[in-house]
C-alpha cells in the first residue's frame, strides 16, 4: 500500500513538473502579450502616466523571454529528458545568457518604476527623467548594461566533454555558484533595497495628499496607479527571492524538488501583472472591456 501511494506521489509530482513550466509559458506569453497590445492603446498616449507606462511595456516583453529560459527547459527536462540549456554549445551560451540577463533586466525595470513615481509624486517641476525621450534612453542602457554584464556567457561559457556532452561551465573560470551569488545581488538584494526606499517614500508622499488641496480626481489616478505598482513590486520581493537565495547557497543541500518548487514560484510571479492591473488598475481594466466588447 505504501508503495502504491509513493508511486501515485511520483507522478503526481512529475505531471505537474512537466506541464506547469508549459502553462506557464502559455499563458505568460498570452497575459504579457495582451498587457503589451492594451498599454500601447491610445487612451495610454500623451497621459500623464506615459512614462511609467514606457517601462510596463518593456517589462512585458522580458516577462515574456523569461518564461522561455530555465522555465521552459524544466518542461523539457521532464517530458522529452533533455534542456536547451544541455543540447549544444550554441544553445547553451543563448540560454545560460537569457537565465540571467532577462531577470536581472525586468528587475531594474522595476526599480525605475519607482524611481518615476516617487519623482512624479514628490517634485513639482518636471526633472530630466520625466521625459518621454529620456525614459527610453534610459530603458536603453539597463539593456545595454545587463548584455555587457552577462555577455561572458557568450565568450567563455559552454564548451564539449570528453563524452560528447555539453560542460556549462567556463575552462578558465568557475561559473557556478559564483554568477548565481551575482545574479541574487542584482536581480533581488539591490532592487530590494531600492524598490523599498523609493516606495516608503511613495507611501508617505500618498499619505500627504490626504491633507493637501489637490484635486479629488488628481488624487485618485496617483493612488490607483502608485497601489498597483507597489503591490506588484511586493509580489516581486516575496516570490523571486527564495528561488534566487536557494540556487545562490543551498543549491546543493536542497531536493530538486524544492529548487523547482522555488522556480515555480519565481515565473508564476512574470505572468502576473495583466491579472494585477485587471484588478487595481482602473484605466487598464476599462481598456480591457473596451476591446473585448468593441
Amino acid at each position: 500500500m505504501s508503495y502504491n501511494k509513493n508511486s501515485s506521489d511520483i507522478v503526481e509530482y512529475n505531471f505537474f513538473a512537466t506541464y506547469y513550466p508549459l502553462f506557464l509559458v502559455i499563458s505568460g506569453t498570452l497575459f504579457n502579450s495582451l498587457t503589451f497590445i492594451i498599454l500601447c492603446r491610445r487612451k495610454f498616449r500623451g497621459t500623464s502616466k506615459q512614462l511609467t507606462l514606457h517601462y510596463m511595456r518593456a517589462i512585458a516583453i522580458f516577462d515574456i523571454l523569461m518564461l522561455y529560459g530555465r522555465n521552459f527547459d524544466h518542461f523539457l527536462y521532464y517530458a522529452y529528458g533533455f534542456t536547451l540549456q544541455t543540447y549544444s554549445i550554441s544553445f547553451c551560451k543563448l540560454f545560460s545568457f537569457l537565465n540571467y540577463f532577462t531577470p536581472q533586466v525586468s528587475a531594474w525595470l522595476r526599480i525605475f518604476i519607482c524611481f518615476d513615481r516617487y519623482l512624479s509624486l514628490s517634485r513639482i517641476h518636471k526633472t530630466w527623467f520625466a521625459q518621454s525621450r529620456n525614459v527610453l534612453i534610459i530603458i536603453i542602457c539597463i539593456v545595454t548594461i545587463f548584455t555587457l554584464i552577462n555577455f561572458h556567457f557568450f565568450l567563455f561559457a559552454c564548451y564539449d566533454n570528453d563524452d560528447g556532452t555539453v560542460n556549462m561551465e567556463a575552462r578558465l573560470y568557475e561559473i557556478y555558484p559564483l554568477w548565481n551569488y551575482i545574479n541574487l545581488v542584482l536581480y533581488n538584494c539591490l532592487p530590494f533595497i531600492f524598490m523599498i526606499a523609493f516606495y516608503g517614500n511613495v507611501i508617505y508622499h500618498l499619505i500627504r495628499f490626504r491633507h493637501t488641496n489637490i484635486s479629488q480626481n488628481l488624487r485618485r489616478q496617483y493612488r490607483s496607479m502608485s497601489i498597483t505598482l507597489i503591490i506588484i513590486t511586493f509580489l516581486f520581493l516575496i516570490m523571486t527571492m527564495p528561488a534566487t537565495i536557494c540556487s545562490g547557497f543551498f543549491y546543493a543541500s536542497t531536493s530538486k524538488f524544492i529548487r523547482h518548487l522555488f522556480d515555480y514560484i519565481l515565473y508564476t510571479y512574470h505572468i502576473l501583472s495583466f491579472l494585477i492591473y485587471l484588478i487595481t488598475f482602473r484605466e487598464f481594466r476599462k481598456e480591457v472591456i473596451l476591446s473585448i466588447t468593441l
